[in-house]
């Protein structure tokens, strides 16, 4: 039997995405659009829709070049990109995709609605208060991101995103890979661990993850 025929669709478009090198991380282009929660950015004739903050969309006019570091999530149906001017905003969404229950779109919103330092305090201080007086955060969520990400965060607002341990750039990867199918970062860290020793190249060790999260 192919090869290709045992693995479920969603493992082949991932595995063609990841094998071709089109994990978009970095967009330098044009803005063609934006509205409240999206811009559009042309790169050479072709345009790319990005989500991004509310801060960052405001601070982008249209016609005007702009940069963005990218975090990409690829669904069996979708690749949506989610775009940030600055590499700690960045930083943080993707730790915030490490708390249970939210994703990236639910990440953005919070980045959207609080900034980097009101989280921080709420982190460090324990205090829900200070994100239940934000809209769209409610006590469950505000409680979750303080005990989760407990630990986590530094004084300065940066957080390693419980990358601790990790052997290489390559197995950073492999987890970023498998997050962004969905999985939660410690469902994918579990699954990292249990990967053979000898393997190195990427592609492999997302194949072999995959087949450890059945």
């Amino acid at each position: 039997m192919d090869e290709n025929n045992r693995i479920p669709a969603k493992w082949q478009y991932i595995r063609r995405i990841w094998y071709n090198g089109t994990m978009i991380a970095h967009l330098s282009g044009t803005l063609l659009y934006k509205d409240l929660k999206h811009i559009i950015i042309d790169v050479q004739g072709v345009g790319y829709k990005v989500f991004a903050t509310t801060d960052d969309i405001s601070s982008l006019t249209l016609g005007e070049p702009v940069i963005m570091w990218i975090h990409t999530t690829v669904r069996e149906d979708a690749l949506d990109l989610y775009g940030f001017i600055k590499r700690q905003t960045q930083d943080f969404f993707q730790l915030l995709t490490t708390v249970s229950g939210i994703g990236p779109k639910s990440a953005m919103g919070i980045l959207s609605a609080a900034s980097i330092d009101t989280i921080r305090e709420a982190v460090i201080t324990g205090e829900t208060s200070y994100l239940t007086k934000i809209s769209g955060i409610g006590k469950k969520v505000a409680e979750k991101i303080i005990i989760e990400l407990r630990g986590k965060v530094d004084d300065d607002g940066t957080g390693t995103g419980d990358i601790s341990g990790l052997k290489n750039k390559n197995d950073i990867d492999t987890l970023e890979a498998l997050k962004s199918l969905g999985y939660s970062h410690k469902e994918a860290r579990e699954a990292l661990e249990k990967i053979p020793a000898g393997l190195t190249d990427p592609g492999e060790k997302v194949k072999a993850a995959l087949k450890n999260l059945g």
